[in-house]
This record gives structure tokens, C-alpha cells and sequence, in this order.
């Protein structure tokens, strides 16, 4: 198993509330984030620094504008302090996003910092997010 299926497999932790979620996000930052929109190209390099920040900076924000509850829960990490590792729920395809489910719905986005692999989703992204993801990373 690869590092990338370890991670990708194992237990991770909920940021719960759009508080932890601002100070979370100021936890990631520098040199080696892969940031991966599944169902498009594996990124073949990590971001620099500045993309890195834009899309925190957009995803936060889609977050807010599209998870219609008071609380998050749909950002887990494998350690909340100093993660390496970040999923991310798209608002629009929950499913079973967190207990038990025999076909847990998949991240929208992955932060890494090891090499992601391709998680190959069932279905194509919606337009909509494809155009966002490109708006960012073209």
C-alpha cells in the first residue's frame, strides 16, 4: 500500500466548527502541498506557496456560501494541529460522509503533501466545479 492509499484509508479527525476551521487553515501553508480536485488530472508537482493560499482562500469560502449548517464537519484531517494530509467534502455530494457507509461518497479535494493518485470517482465533476477548479488552476 502506498503512503497515499495509508493516508488516504486511515483515521482522520473533523474539524467541527467554522471557528477550527479559520485556525485550521492557518496551519497549512509553505513549500510541498499537492493540491488534488478529484476527478481531474493528478497534480504532478505540488503548488507554490501563493496557489496554495488562493485556493484555501476559495475553498473556505464555497464552504461557507454551500454547507448550509452553523457547524463544518466536512473537512477532516489526519492530525489537526500540524496535518499532512487534508480531505475535503464537496457541500453538493455528501452522501455518508462521515460514520459507516459501504460506498462513502468521495473527497471533493485533497490536500497532500505526498503525491496523490488517482481516486477514480464514478462520475465525471459537475461543470460547475470544473470550471471553479480551472478558474484556479486552469
Amino acid at each position: 500500500m502506498s503512503e497515499f492509499q495509508r493516508l488516504f484509508a486511515g483515521r482522520l479527525w473533523s474539524v467541527m466548527s467554522w471557528e477550527q476551521l479559520d485556525a485550521f487553515w492557518k496551519r497549512i501553508g509553505g513549500e510541498g502541498w499537492y493540491v488534488y480536485a478529484v476527478g481531474e488530472s493528478v497534480p504532478a508537482a505540488p503548488v507554490t506557496p501563493e496557489a496554495l493560499a488562493a485556493f484555501i482562500e476559495k475553498i473556505d469560502a464555497l464552504l461557507r456560501r454551500e454547507h448550509h449548517h452553523d457547524y463544518c464537519g466536512i473537512v477532516y484531517a489526519d492530525d489537526l494541529e500540524t496535518p499532512t494530509f487534508v480531505k475535503i467534502f464537496d457541500p453538493n455530494n455528501l452522501g455518508v460522509s462521515c460514520g459507516f457507509s459501504d460506498n462513502p461518497p468521495l473527497p471533493g479535494w485533497i490536500l497532500s503533501r505526498v503525491p496523490p493518485e488517482d481516486l477514480k470517482p464514478a462520475a465525471p465533476l459537475p461543470e460547475g466545479r470544473r470550471r471553479w477548479w480551472r478558474a484556479l488552476f486552469g
